[in-house]
């Protein structure tokens, strides 16, 4: 496909038009082996630093082809055998520091059955007893009667991280997530009315949207997630990285946020005090224009995300960055 076509109307077109421009997935991965693995602290509900242990699934790729993702680089090709999702969380937790609450991140749905397979459930489960709170990741489209299941399973609080995105309704169809601001809704009060607690990650000015509008609309997709009874929310700022990214940014489609755009936002979420808000601080460096503030600028928003309090900012004058809160 040539790099100047457009972005395509249809799902199929956008389809294939995300997928033409990927490059390599990374190196061949153990189907009995996690990708990745870790221990972080994070504020927990109660307000207090607690260890987290996150576990980065190897698993089939998603089913869904999301413009800005690049998770797919870690999947395979195929479906895991019966038995691979338990072995990989016995050799995470063999390594890694005890922990109070744990992540299983796999790049796409832990209710996707070619992922994680149902038959996996109890034994991921017996695994995870030890933990105060198990956080899973899905679609809108595969929240069902598999989070119940699963939640009757474990012995501690279960929360599901769901991608709204953005509450922006047309940009939020152009990212060919299938999901729509109703379908996010309905997902999120099934959830709630079972009592599983809802986790949402929101983008900081994803593609085809104008940068001056940028802020506005992450004002607006955290208080569409807190209207949706989300306990945490996540502010992502939106990447290159997946080939796609790359050619909307030589159309002129995207630009990646500068880091101010994710500190006011971040300031907005935590005032409300409707849930916990935090920054994602993956590779962050890439989105400052300042090499001179960018150390306690990325110190304040880790402190921000443990307190969950807005923090003052001393300012630079290197870039002109004002002081103040």
């Amino acid at each position: 496909m040539q790099t100047g076509e457009p972005y395509p109307e249809s799902h199929r077109g956008r389809r294939e038009w995300i997928e033409s421009f990927r490059p390599e997935r990374n190196a061949v991965l153990d189907p009995f082996r996690p990708y990745a693995f870790q221990v972080e602290t994070e504020c927990s509900a109660e307000g207090h630093p607690v260890p987290v242990a996150t576990v980065f699934l190897t698993n089939r790729e998603c089913p869904w082809r999301c413009l800005m993702c690049d998770l797919w680089k870690n999947t395979l090709t195929e479906a895991v055998p019966e038995g691979a999702i338990p072995a990989q969380i016995d050799f995470a937790l063999d390594k890694l520091a005890p922990a109070r609450q744990i992540k299983l991140y796999n790049s796409g749905s832990f209710f996707d059955h070619q992922a994680i397979p149902p038959a996996d459930y109890e034994a991921i489960a017996e695994r995870l007893q030890r933990f105060e709170r198990v956080i899973v990741e899905a679609h809108p489209a595969l929240i069902g009667e598999d989070c119940l299941r699963f939640r009757d399973l474990v012995a501690g609080r279960l929360e599901v991280a769901v991608g709204l995105e953005t509450a922006h309704p047309e940009v939020l169809q152009a990212l060919n997530k299938q999901c729509s601001l109703n379908d996010f809704s309905r997902a999120a009060t099934f959830l709630h009315s079972h009592d599983i607690d809802l986790r949402v990650f929101i983008l900081i000015q994803p593609p085809f949207m104008e940068e001056t509008d940028s802020l506005y609309w992450a004002r607006k997709s955290l208080d569409f997630a807190f209207e949706c009874g989300a306990n945490v929310t996540v502010l992502i700022p939106t990447r290159t990285g997946n080939g796609a990214m790359e050619i909307l940014a030589t159309q002129q489609s995207f630009t990646p946020p500068d880091l101010r755009l994710l500190e006011e936002a971040m300031k907005y979420g935590i005032r409300q005090q409707r849930g916990r808000v935090f920054a994602d601080l993956w590779d962050l460096e890439q989105f400052s224009r300042c090499p001179h503030c960018f150390g306690w600028r990325e110190s304040r928003l880790r402190k921000m995300n443990l307190l969950q309090t807005v923090l003052p900012a001393p300012g630079c004058k290197q870039c002109g960055l004002p002081a103040g809160d």
